[in-house]
Protein backbone atom coordinates (compact mmCIF):
# COMPACT_ATOMS: atom_id res chain seq x y z
CA UNK A 1 0.00 0.00 0.00
CA UNK A 2 1.66 3.04 -1.04
CA UNK A 3 0.30 7.17 -0.50
CA UNK A 4 0.93 9.64 -3.12
CA UNK A 5 1.03 13.08 -3.73
CA UNK A 6 0.53 14.89 -6.25
CA UNK A 7 0.63 18.67 -6.04
CA UNK A 8 0.09 20.85 -9.37
CA UNK A 9 2.22 23.78 -10.15
CA UNK A 10 1.27 26.87 -11.87
CA UNK A 11 3.99 29.01 -12.70
CA UNK A 12 3.61 32.76 -12.92
CA UNK A 13 5.20 35.07 -15.32
CA UNK A 14 7.74 37.34 -13.98
CA UNK A 15 6.44 41.15 -14.15
CA UNK A 16 2.85 42.69 -14.02
CA UNK A 17 0.28 42.32 -16.91
CA UNK A 18 -0.25 45.39 -18.96
CA UNK A 19 -3.74 46.94 -18.19
CA UNK A 20 -5.67 47.02 -21.19
CA UNK A 21 -7.13 50.53 -22.09
CA UNK A 22 -9.09 52.24 -24.50
CA UNK A 23 -8.10 53.08 -28.25
CA UNK A 24 -7.51 56.29 -30.10
CA UNK A 25 -10.78 55.36 -31.98
CA UNK A 26 -13.02 54.12 -28.95
CA UNK A 27 -12.24 57.11 -27.52
CA UNK A 28 -13.42 59.20 -30.37
CA UNK A 29 -16.09 57.41 -30.91
CA UNK A 30 -17.96 57.52 -27.37
CA UNK A 31 -16.63 61.21 -27.48
CA UNK A 32 -18.87 61.87 -30.66
CA UNK A 33 -21.97 60.13 -29.35
CA UNK A 34 -21.51 62.35 -26.11
CA UNK A 35 -21.61 65.19 -28.02
CA UNK A 36 -24.51 63.96 -30.23
CA UNK A 37 -26.46 63.40 -26.95
CA UNK A 38 -25.48 66.79 -25.70
CA UNK A 39 -26.75 68.55 -28.40
CA UNK A 40 -29.85 67.15 -28.63
CA UNK A 41 -30.61 67.20 -24.70
CA UNK A 42 -29.97 71.15 -25.12
CA UNK A 43 -32.24 71.29 -28.15
CA UNK A 44 -35.03 69.75 -26.00
CA UNK A 45 -34.42 71.69 -22.87
CA UNK A 46 -34.12 75.06 -25.46
CA UNK A 47 -37.77 74.11 -26.35
CA UNK A 48 -39.17 73.13 -23.42
CA UNK A 49 -38.33 76.45 -22.23
CA UNK A 50 -39.25 78.64 -25.23
CA UNK A 51 -43.04 76.71 -24.66
CA UNK A 52 -43.10 77.47 -21.13
CA UNK A 53 -42.07 80.95 -21.92
CA UNK A 54 -44.94 81.64 -24.25
CA UNK A 55 -47.64 79.55 -21.72
CA UNK A 56 -46.53 82.55 -19.12
CA UNK A 57 -47.01 85.14 -21.18
CA UNK A 58 -50.24 83.59 -22.95
CA UNK A 59 -51.79 83.11 -19.03
CA UNK A 60 -50.37 86.63 -17.88
CA UNK A 61 -52.84 88.20 -21.16
CA UNK A 62 -55.93 86.17 -20.46
CA UNK A 63 -55.16 87.10 -16.77
CA UNK A 64 -55.27 90.45 -18.15
CA UNK A 65 -58.25 90.54 -19.95
CA UNK A 66 -60.07 89.10 -17.16
CA UNK A 67 -59.14 91.89 -15.21
CA UNK A 68 -60.03 93.98 -17.74
CA UNK A 69 -63.30 92.25 -18.12
CA UNK A 70 -63.84 92.03 -14.56
CA UNK A 71 -63.52 96.17 -14.29
CA UNK A 72 -65.55 97.06 -16.91
CA UNK A 73 -68.14 94.75 -15.24
CA UNK A 74 -67.92 96.76 -12.12
CA UNK A 75 -67.88 100.04 -13.74
CA UNK A 76 -71.12 99.29 -15.81
CA UNK A 77 -72.57 97.78 -13.47
CA UNK A 78 -72.65 101.25 -11.01
CA UNK A 79 -73.69 103.77 -14.39
CA UNK A 80 -74.92 106.50 -13.09
CA UNK A 81 -78.89 107.15 -13.64
CA UNK A 82 -81.01 109.71 -15.27
CA UNK A 83 -82.53 111.30 -12.19
CA UNK A 84 -78.67 112.05 -10.45
CA UNK A 85 -77.38 113.40 -14.59
CA UNK A 86 -80.09 115.56 -15.67
CA UNK A 87 -79.46 116.26 -19.10
CA UNK A 88 -75.87 114.79 -18.92
CA UNK A 89 -74.59 111.89 -21.04
CA UNK A 90 -73.96 108.41 -19.00
CA UNK A 91 -72.29 106.92 -22.05
CA UNK A 92 -70.38 107.54 -24.50
CA UNK A 93 -68.87 105.47 -27.39
CA UNK A 94 -66.61 105.72 -30.53
CA UNK A 95 -64.02 103.80 -32.37
CA UNK A 96 -62.02 101.73 -29.72
CA UNK A 97 -62.90 104.52 -26.84
CA UNK A 98 -65.82 104.36 -24.19
CA UNK A 99 -66.39 106.66 -21.56
CA UNK A 100 -69.43 106.59 -18.78
CA UNK A 101 -70.27 108.03 -15.42
CA UNK A 102 -70.59 105.75 -12.78
CA UNK A 103 -71.75 105.93 -8.71
CA UNK A 104 -68.63 106.12 -6.56
CA UNK A 105 -69.55 104.38 -2.85
CA UNK A 106 -67.19 104.67 -0.04
CA UNK A 107 -67.39 103.34 3.33
CA UNK A 108 -68.84 106.18 5.59
CA UNK A 109 -69.12 108.21 2.76
CA UNK A 110 -71.78 109.91 0.48
CA UNK A 111 -72.06 108.54 -3.10
CA UNK A 112 -70.24 110.25 -5.39
CA UNK A 113 -69.82 110.15 -9.15
CA UNK A 114 -66.69 109.39 -11.45
CA UNK A 115 -66.17 110.01 -15.50
CA UNK A 116 -64.17 106.82 -16.54
CA UNK A 117 -62.81 106.29 -19.55
CA UNK A 118 -61.31 103.28 -21.47
CA UNK A 119 -59.82 103.14 -24.65
CA UNK A 120 -57.86 100.92 -27.12
CA UNK A 121 -54.25 102.47 -29.18
CA UNK A 122 -51.33 100.76 -29.65
CA UNK A 123 -52.45 97.55 -29.35
CA UNK A 124 -52.78 98.69 -25.55
CA UNK A 125 -56.06 98.55 -23.09
CA UNK A 126 -56.14 101.03 -20.60
CA UNK A 127 -58.49 102.44 -18.57
CA UNK A 128 -58.76 105.95 -16.99
CA UNK A 129 -60.50 107.92 -14.38
CA UNK A 130 -61.68 111.45 -13.11
CA UNK A 131 -61.48 112.21 -8.89
CA UNK A 132 -65.14 111.22 -7.43
CA UNK A 133 -67.21 114.00 -7.13
CA UNK A 134 -70.44 115.29 -6.17
CA UNK A 135 -70.34 118.64 -8.04
CA UNK A 136 -72.40 118.83 -11.17
CA UNK A 137 -69.64 121.51 -12.44
CA UNK A 138 -66.79 119.42 -11.66
CA UNK A 139 -68.46 116.54 -13.49
CA UNK A 140 -68.16 118.20 -16.41
CA UNK A 141 -64.91 119.45 -16.29
CA UNK A 142 -63.97 115.87 -15.80
CA UNK A 143 -66.27 114.53 -18.74
CA UNK A 144 -64.58 117.13 -21.03
CA UNK A 145 -61.27 116.18 -19.59
CA UNK A 146 -61.41 112.49 -20.19
CA UNK A 147 -62.91 113.00 -24.08
CA UNK A 148 -59.82 114.98 -24.62
CA UNK A 149 -57.58 112.05 -23.75
CA UNK A 150 -54.96 114.19 -21.24
CA UNK A 151 -55.74 111.73 -18.46
CA UNK A 152 -53.09 109.38 -17.57
CA UNK A 153 -54.68 105.75 -17.78
CA UNK A 154 -53.65 102.67 -16.93
CA UNK A 155 -52.84 99.75 -18.72
CA UNK A 156 -54.40 96.53 -18.30
CA UNK A 157 -53.57 94.83 -21.79
CA UNK A 158 -51.44 94.99 -24.27
CA UNK A 159 -52.91 92.65 -26.62
CA UNK A 160 -55.83 94.35 -27.69
CA UNK A 161 -55.81 95.71 -31.18
CA UNK A 162 -59.66 97.01 -31.63
CA UNK A 163 -62.57 97.45 -29.44
CA UNK A 164 -66.36 97.50 -30.43
CA UNK A 165 -69.06 98.77 -28.69
CA UNK A 166 -72.84 98.21 -28.85
CA UNK A 167 -75.58 98.91 -26.92
CA UNK A 168 -79.20 97.37 -26.41
CA UNK A 169 -82.24 99.27 -26.98
CA UNK A 170 -85.82 97.29 -26.27
CA UNK A 171 -87.28 98.86 -29.46
CA UNK A 172 -84.22 98.63 -31.59
CA UNK A 173 -81.85 95.59 -29.97
CA UNK A 174 -78.52 95.64 -30.11
CA UNK A 175 -77.21 98.71 -32.07
CA UNK A 176 -73.44 100.02 -32.86
CA UNK A 177 -72.67 102.34 -30.02
CA UNK A 178 -71.87 105.62 -31.54
CA UNK A 179 -72.26 109.12 -30.14
CA UNK A 180 -73.30 109.98 -26.26
CA UNK A 181 -76.69 108.32 -24.77
CA UNK A 182 -78.73 109.00 -21.13
CA UNK A 183 -79.39 105.25 -20.66
CA UNK A 184 -78.97 101.91 -22.04
CA UNK A 185 -80.61 98.45 -21.33
CA UNK A 186 -77.10 96.39 -22.00
CA UNK A 187 -73.99 96.82 -23.08
CA UNK A 188 -72.28 94.54 -25.01
CA UNK A 189 -68.29 95.37 -25.62
CA UNK A 190 -66.13 93.15 -28.30
CA UNK A 191 -61.97 92.90 -27.84
CA UNK A 192 -60.13 92.05 -31.04
CA UNK A 193 -56.48 90.31 -29.98
CA UNK A 194 -53.52 91.54 -31.19
CA UNK A 195 -51.76 88.73 -33.77
CA UNK A 196 -55.07 86.13 -33.23
CA UNK A 197 -58.15 85.96 -35.16
CA UNK A 198 -60.29 85.72 -31.98
CA UNK A 199 -62.79 88.17 -30.63
CA UNK A 200 -63.67 88.07 -26.82
CA UNK A 201 -67.47 89.10 -26.10
CA UNK A 202 -68.65 90.63 -22.63
CA UNK A 203 -72.33 91.66 -22.05
CA UNK A 204 -73.22 93.80 -18.79
CA UNK A 205 -76.17 95.06 -17.68
CA UNK A 206 -75.41 98.82 -16.61
CA UNK A 207 -76.90 99.37 -13.07
CA UNK A 208 -77.24 96.12 -12.07
CA UNK A 209 -74.69 95.83 -9.39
Amino acid sequence: MSFGLSTNYRIQPSGLNPAKGFTLVELLVAISVLAIVAVLGWRGLDTIIRARSAITAELEETRGLQLAFAQMQHDAGQLATPAVLGQRPALAAAANRLMLVRFVFAENQPSRLQVVAWAVADGKLTRSESLPTRDLAALDAAWQTQASGAVAAVTLSASVSAMQVRVWRQKTGWVPADGAAATVDGLEIALQLREQSGTLVKVFLPGAA
